[in-house]
């Protein structure tokens, strides 16, 4: 993923070091039936990966369940590690459009006033 831009905020990135074997914790992000036990389709915005790079990267794209239901990319990407666990990457930025629709629900925007009721 590329950094910050003037379009982008800065990607949230979480690195982990996991004992299990890459060829296990690859299933558990790139299999349906094992990502949904902590990763539910109801949070994606589509089902299967965006970007799929058998064995190393699986891009999804989600969805936030609440108001203003923003949309971003996460990229979880797995490397061998030398003790035979995996070091995991995980990387999340937000989308263009939801960028977009944050910039223009600011409330310092220069948009037209909203009246509230009394």
């Amino acid at each position: 993923m590329t950094d910050a831009g003037p379009d982008k905020t800065p990607p949230l990135r979480l690195d982990y070091a996991l004992d299990a074997p890459p060829e296990k914790v690859w299933r558990a992000i790139s299999l349906a039936e094992f990502r949904r036990r902590w990763l539910p389709d109801g949070a994606l915005a589509e089902e299967d990966g965006t970007t799929i790079v058998p064995g190393r990267e699986v891009r999804y794209r989600l969805r936030d369940s609440a108001p203003p239901f923003l949309e971003s990319d996460v990229t979880f990407r797995i490397t061998p590690d030398p003790a035979g666990g995996t070091s995991l990457q995980i990387v999340q930025q937000l989308t263009a459009e939801s960028l977009e629709r944050l910039r223009r629900a600011a409330a310092n925007n220069n948009g037209p006033m909203l009246m509230l009721a009394a």
